[in-house]
């Protein structure tokens, strides 16, 4: 339900991941391959060459380093700027107002509900349960219209269906104290508390 780019994140993560892969086996082959090693120093002296060639070949009259150096430092501020846009963009979406009615200005005043009325509403409500190892709900905000997600941990051996029903009952009970009706989204899934939850009994 958030903004989080993740098909970019799995493009980088792949890039960024297929670059160490590269590196480690390469660095395990330098160690562990003599003939690697033969080759690794040959090649590595031959890129060095080309390169010197290079800087070389880019300097100007009368400088004495080559402009080159000055892509690279431009290159790398982008780098910067972009990991800081990504960053900027993990969990996009999550919003602290659930509903609002500003009213008219006739009429004056408004009402604001923050978002951790529902929030803290549904996890009390939900904290009472036996049947679950932990639950969640996040106030997001998906193409302007104020959305709940509530997560469910449930322990081994509930019915899904009877939680479902149960939990959407406490959510029609919300709407109607809000006066509103918001998009939920009640999604459930076994997490590491859950499967130790599950270890335990079967022993």
């Amino acid at each position: 339900m958030n903004g989080t780019p993740r098909a970019w994140n799995r493009f980088l993560l792949t890039i960024i991941g297929s670059i160490l892969l590269t590196i480690g086996a390469l660095a395990m082959a330098l160690a562990m391959i003599p003939p690697v090693v033969d080759w690794w120093g040959s090649a590595a002296g031959q890129l060095q060459t080309q390169v010197h060639e290079l800087f070389e070949r880019t300097t100007l009259e009368g400088q004495r380093d080559s402009w080159l150096w000055i892509v690279l430092a431009i290159l790398t501020v982008l780098l910067v700027v972009g990991m800081v846009g990504w960053a900027a963009n993990q969990g996009k979406g999550r919003s602290s107002d659930f509903a609002g009615d500003f009213g008219t200005e006739r009429e004056g005043g408004r009402v604001l509900i923050n978002g951790s009325v529902p929030e803290q509403a549904i996890k009390t409500a939900l904290a009472e349960r036996t049947d679950l190892v932990n639950s969640t709900a996040i106030t997001y905000r998906t193409k302007g219209t104020s959305t709940l997600r509530i997560r469910l941990f449930p322990r081994p051996g509930v019915a899904p269906y009877t939680l479902a029903e149960d939990v959407t009952e406490l959510v029609l009970a919300l709407d109607s104290a809000v006066g509103l009706s918001t998009p939920v989204l009640i999604s459930m899934s076994a997490g590491a508390r859950s499967r130790f939850v599950r270890a335990e009994r079967v022993r």
